[in-house]
């Protein structure tokens, strides 16, 4: 049922500029009409029907030629297909040919979801550098089948993801452009913004919220969009670096060029960062991790009863701190929230888990919250002296941040990569 909102993403690409095509499968038609797709994309559907049809051009390549792909409500069958190089119908055939962005916005039942076989062809794509949207925990099937991991992502969400698909695309191809030119000019010297200075150092970067279910629909969770964290490993990426990005559920395409752990809860981002660091010259720590979890997570939907209700919470592992005990030679950096008197309780936190410095910044701040483009932050050392960063784009900021871990590097004995 996931393709009866295939037309809403449609619309929503075309209200932002983005011009649309659209290839439908069997499987496809076999919900929706075309009518109800061509109407929503403002031109003819693609089916395998027309593959066939005489015609002065090769279809599939027509299509490949596109700057993004994105397919909605991906099926464990088409996963497999395209991680198998099958190539016998027209959507196969195109995803093939294609040599552009392609994200997938799967849509199937929680146990095909979690079958090892789904999820090695979906590891499969993402090694070839496919990005992946979802799928979400929520209802899913229209006969009742029940909720889980596996419903597609809403249309809104994956309009925006393909369009921010399509802007780091953009933006890779200028800082491509720009060191080739750069290697071709006599000076030989690079625009600061896009120099590869952090070539050969390994980047890991944290991102988004965590989920702390306490029971299998509730969870404890908080509003961060994750933007700060992929702006971090974009900028990293143009200038040189392989960059790891942890990140938990946000609704952001994976970043090229970038690879992408996607977890949930505390305990998932401990381990994926802690083992992606063994081998780090850089680690920031930009996610927002709950404090803490359920201390025993029920396996049930819990029933609604009358009065108060006492949820035992745990401590989550407190994975900065982690990081600093055994720091060695890496560049550690963190990121806080306070509300009140927040240079004295960054400065301690530096001090306390060995970061390098901490970003600090006030979410009640008009322009700054929790999902914003733009953010406001103090630089603050483990000293206690800082440094206040005017509002800038959370690309600035973390061209800014890197900045610092440069000069950071340029200071220590040894640095590892």
């Amino acid at each position: 049922m996931a393709a009866v909102k295939a037309p809403g993403v449609l619309r929503r690409l075309r209200e932002r500029g983005a011009r649309v095509r659209v290839i439908a499968t069997a499987a496809a038609l076999a919900f929706i009409t075309e009518l109800s797709l061509a109407t929503a994309a403002d031109g003819e559907v693609a089916t395998d029907a027309t593959w066939f049809e005489p015609r002065p051009d090769a279809q599939h390549l027509t299509h490949a030629r596109a700057d993004a792909v994105v397919i909605v409500g991906a099926s464990a069958d088409l996963l497999a297909r395209a991680a198998t190089g099958r190539g016998d119908d027209l959507a196969s055939a195109t995803l093939l040919s294609v040599r552009a962005p392609v994200l997938w916005v799967p849509a199937m039942n929680e146990r095909m979801w979690e079958h090892p076989a789904v999820q090695a062809n979906a590891e499969r794509l993402r090694g070839w550098g496919h990005h992946f949207l979802g799928p979400v925990y929520g209802a899913f099937g229209s006969r009742g089948e029940g909720t889980g991991m596996g419903r597609m992502a809403e249309p809104e969400d994956i309009a925006a993801a393909a369009l921010g698909l399509l802007e780091g695309e953009s933006r890779s191809r200028e800082v491509e452009e720009s060191r080739e030119q750069a290697a071709l000019s006599t000076s030989g010297l690079l625009d600061p913004s896009t120099a590869p200075d952090l070539r050969g150092v390994h980047v890991v970067v944290s991102a988004g919220p965590t989920r702390e279910y306490l029971d299998p629909v509730r969870f404890i969770s908080n509003p961060s969009s994750g933007k700060m964290g992929f702006a971090v490993a974009e900028e990293a990426r143009d200038r040189g670096a392989s960059v790891t990005l942890v990140t938990g559920p946000v609704s952001l395409p994976d970043p090229p060029g970038v690879r992408v752990v996607r977890i949930e809860s505390a305990l998932d981002l401990r381990d994926a960062v802690v083992e992606a660091a063994r081998d780090a010259g850089v680690v920031v720590m930009t996610a927002a991790v709950a404090d803490y979890r359920a201390a025993d997570r029920a396996t049930e939907k819990q029933a609604k009863v009358a009065g108060d209700v006492t949820v035992h919470l745990t401590p989550n592992p407190d994975i900065l701190a982690e990081l600093g005990a055994d720091k060695g030679g890496r560049v550690l950096i963190g990121f806080a929230m306070e509300t009140h008197a927040g240079v004295e309780r960054a400065a301690l936190k530096a001090r306390r888990k060995n970061a390098d410095f901490i970003l600090l910044n006030y979410p009640t701040r008009e322009g700054t919250a929790f999902g914003g483009d733009d953010n406001e932050v103090t630089l603050v050392r483990p000293d206690g002296s800082s440094e206040a960063w005017p509002r800038l784009t959370k690309r600035e900021v973390a061209r800014r941040l890197l900045d610092e871990v440069l000069a950071i590097r340029e200071r220590l004995p040894h640095s590892p990569g």
